[in-house]
Formats: structure tokens, C-alpha cells, sequence
């Protein structure tokens, strides 16, 4: 015989576990992030832990910035390898990455 809560347990479990079955759950570490600072300029880094990094920023830690606060971030994109993360920031920061930059991120 089955009891209300078992059929509710049972009826979550099977959805949870078809949730699990179609959706994949994927972790990005690693970000390129784009900031801008108060006098207009443009700061483009990466990092392997976004928070961090943006609380160095505002600590004045980040030689860069530390004159050019407050700073505002415009744009993050993360990856799960560390080499394309690498490439994209590379690209960012050359001539044909800054109009792509000003076109399309910000």
C-alpha cells in the first residue's frame, strides 16, 4: 500500500532525476571580465576567481586601477579551459580585439 508522502517522495526523486538526465550542469572557472574605470579607460583581465579579483580591484591592490577608482565591471565571460580563457583575453587586448570590445561587449 503506498502512503501520500511516498508517493511524493517518489514522484520528486524521479523528476530530479530526469532533471539530472537532460540538463547538464557544467562549471566555468575561469573569466575574462572587462572594467571600466572612472576616467574612461579600460581594464581587461583574467582570473580564477571573479570575486577575488574584484575585491582586489576596489582594494587598491591592482597597480592598474589603483588611481582609476571607482571601478565598474561591464562585461564577464567564462570558460572551462584555461587556455581559450588565456586566448580570448590575448585578443581583447590587440587592436582588432578592442573594436570587437566596443562593438559587441560593452
Amino acid at each position: 500500500m503506498y502512503f501520500p508522502s511516498m508517493i511524493m517522495q517518489y514522484h520528486f526523486s524521479l523528476e530530479l532525476y530526469l532533471l539530472s538526465y537532460f540538463v547538464k550542469i557544467v562549471v566555468l572557472p575561469f573569466a575574462i571580465y572587462i572594467l571600466k574605470c572612472e576616467n574612461g579607460q579600460f581594464y581587461t583581465g583574467f582570473t580564477s576567481n571573479i570575486t577575488k579579483r574584484l575585491s582586489s580591484h576596489r582594494e587598491r591592490k591592482v597597480s592598474f586601477t589603483k588611481d582609476k577608482l571607482p571601478v565598474r565591471l561591464i562585461h564577464v565571460s567564462y570558460f572551462s579551459d584555461v587556455q581559450k580563457a588565456y586566448d580570448f583575453e590575448r585578443y581583447l587586448k590587440s587592436g582588432s580585439g578592442i573594436a570587437f570590445r566596443n562593438k559587441r561587449l560593452i
